[in-house]
C-alpha cells in the first residue's frame, strides 16, 4: 500500500522509519512551477528550464531520498576526518610522492566544492569516494528549494538551501583570499572542455550568474582560450583572476590544458580545486591508507580519527604480487581505475571475465570492498521498481554546503535512468 508517510505503526523505531519511507512513499514532493520559476530567474532566460528539462530528462528525480539525522551527523565527522588526515606531514609525504609532477605545490586554497560519494547500509554510511570536481551541487539546491515536505517525521533543511547562494560566494572569496590575500578579487572564469557540450552545463550558467550578481566579471570558457601573457593567464582581453576549474584533467597534464597548467605552476592564478588538491584529497589511491587503521596510527591520526574512517572500505592497491589473492576474493570487492573518472572503467568483482582482469592487474587500480548501494523504490509508469541510490556531501572546508541525493540504475550513476536522477534529501 502507499503509506503517504505518515501511515506507519507506532513501534517502528527511527531506522525502520526511514527503510519504510524509501521503499514505501511515493509523494511527489516536487513543485514543477516553483523549481522552473527559480532556475528561469537566476538563469536570466526565460525558457531556461524548459530547454534543461527537454534535453536532460532524466536529470531530477520527483521523489525525495529520506536519511536520518545520524546519518548526515556520521557522514560529517567521516568528510571531517579525512580532511584532518590530509593535513597530517607524514600524510601528505606519502601521498604526494604517487601524484603527478607539479601536484606537490600547495598555493594555499583548499579547493572548492569538494563532493563526498557515500552509500548508506544498515552498519552506517560508507565513503565510496572523493571528488574535487563535484557537479551538481547548484541544480540540486534549486531542486531543494521546490519540494514541500510530505510528512511530519521529515524535515527539510531549509537554511543550508536559503543560505547556499551566500555560502558558495563566500567560498570563492575565501579561495581567493587564501592564495592572494587582501589583493581584490574581480574576474572568475568556469573551465571545462567543450562546455556548452557537457551534460552539465546548465549548472555553469548558474554558477555565472550568480557569481556575477556577487559582482564579479564571470566567464564559462575552454581552456583552449585561455593565453599566459604578460605575467597573466587571459581569455582574450579579461585577465583572469580566479578559475573554477571542472576539469576531469586533474593534474592538468593534456596539451589543450598548457597554459592552464603554466598559470597554476607559476602562481599566476588561482585554480580551485586544482592539483594539489586532488593529490591530498581525492586520488583513489589515497583509500588505501585511509581505510588502514594501523597506517593512520602510525602517521599520527588520533584515535577518534581512526575511529571514524572505520567508514571508508577497506581499499588496496592492485599489484601482481597480490593479484591471485583479489581474484579469489573477487566477488566482494569492486574496482576501480586510479586515473578514472565518472564511472568509467570500474567493475563488480562478481562481474569480471578473465580478460578484464588481465587488464586491471595490468593497469593502475584498487580494489575496494564492495559496500551495496540504497535502495529507493519508485513509481514509473504505474509500476513500482527499485532504483539504487547514493548520497553526495557537498562541502568546503570539511564543512556541510548541501547534501543530495542520486537515483539510478545500473553499475553506477549517470543520470539518464527513467524515474532517477538528482533527488533531494529529507532528514527523518
Amino acid at each position: 500500500m502507499n503509506m503517504g508517510c505518515s501511515d506507519r505503526p507506532a513501534e517502528f523505531d527511527r531506522a525502520s522509519v526511514v527503510d519504510q519511507l524509501n521503499q514505501r512513499c511515493f509523494c511527489v514532493t516536487i513543485d514543477p512551477t516553483k523549481l522552473a520559476h527559480s532556475l528561469d530567474d537566476m538563469a536570466g532566460e526565460p525558457g531556461f528550464s524548459r530547454q534543461l528539462t527537454a534535453d536532460r530528462p532524466h536529470l531530477f528525480s520527483n521523489v525525495p531520498v529520506f536519511i536520518e539525522q545520524t546519518v548526515l551527523e556520521e557522514m560529517t565527522a567521516i568528510v571531517q576526518a579525512i580532511e584532518h588526515v590530509g593535513h597530517l606531514p607524514l600524510y601528505k609525504e606519502t601521498v604526494l610522492s604517487w601524484a603527478p609532477e607539479g601536484a606537490d605545490t600547495d598555493f594555499g586554497a583548499i579547493g572548492a566544492l569538494m563532493g563526498y560519494d557515500f552509500h548508506l547500509g544498515a552498519d552506517g554510511p560508507k565513503l565510496i569516494e572523493v571528488n574535487t570536481n563535484a557537479g551538481g551541487a547548484f541544480l540540486n539546491a534549486y531542486l531543494a528549494r521546490a519540494q514541500a515536505a510530505c510528512c511530519s517525521d521529515v524535515r527539510i533543511d531549509r537554511r543550508s538551501h536559503d543560505d547556499f547562494d551566500a555560502n558558495i560566494a563566500a567560498m570563492f572569496a575565501k579561495e581567493w583570499t587564501l592564495q592572494r590575500g587582501a589583493a581584490r578579487l574581480a574576474t572568475v572564469v568556469i573551465v571545462d572542455d567543450a562546455p556548452k557540450d557537457q551534460y552539465l552545463y546548465p549548472e555553469f550558467v548558474l554558477v555565472r550568474e550568480l557569481l556575477t550578481r556577487q559582482g564579479l566579471e564571470t566567464h564559462i570558457a575552454d581552456p583552449r582560450d585561455l593565453q599566459v601573457r604578460d605575467g597573466a593567464l587571459w581569455l582574450g582581453r579579461t585577465r583572469v583572476d580566479l578559475v573554477y576549474n571542472r576539469l576531469v584533467d586533474f593534474a592538468l597534464n593534456a596539451p589543450e590544458h598548457l597554459a592552464l597548467r603554466e598559470a597554476y605552476a607559476g602562481d599566476l592564478v588561482v585554480v580551485t580545486p586544482n592539483p594539489h588538491n586532488h593529490a591530498v584529497l581525492a586520488n583513489k589511491r589515497n583509500l588505501t591508507i585511509l581505510s588502514d587503521p594501523e597506517i593512520l596510527r602510525s602517521f599520527g591520526a588520533p584515535s577518534e580519527v581512526v575511529t571514524r574512517l572505520a567508514g571508508v572500505p577497506l581499499t588496496r592497491l592492485v599489484t601482481h604480487r597480490n593479484a591471485d589473492e583479489l581474484w579469489q576474493a573477487r566477488k566482494k570487492l569492486f574496482f576501480k581505475p586510479l586515473s578514472g573518472h565518472g564511472s568509467r572503467a570500474v567493475y563488480r568483482g562478481d562481474k569480471l571475465t578473465k580478460g578484464v582482469w588481465a587488464d586491471i592487474v595490468e593497469g593502475d587500480y584498487v580494489a575496494q570492498a564492495f559496500v551495496p548501494p540504497g535502495e529507493r523504490i519508485i513509481e514509473l509508469d504505474g509500476e513500482r521498481v527499485a532504483r539504487k541510490v547514493d548520497v553526495r556531501l557537498y562541502t568546503y572546508g570539511a564543512v556541510p554546503l548541501l547534501a543530495a541525493a542520486r537515483v539510478y540504475q545500473g553499475q553506477a550513476t549517470n543520470l539518464r535512468t527513467p524515474g532517477g536522477g538528482f533527488a533531494p534529501v529529507f532528514i527523518v
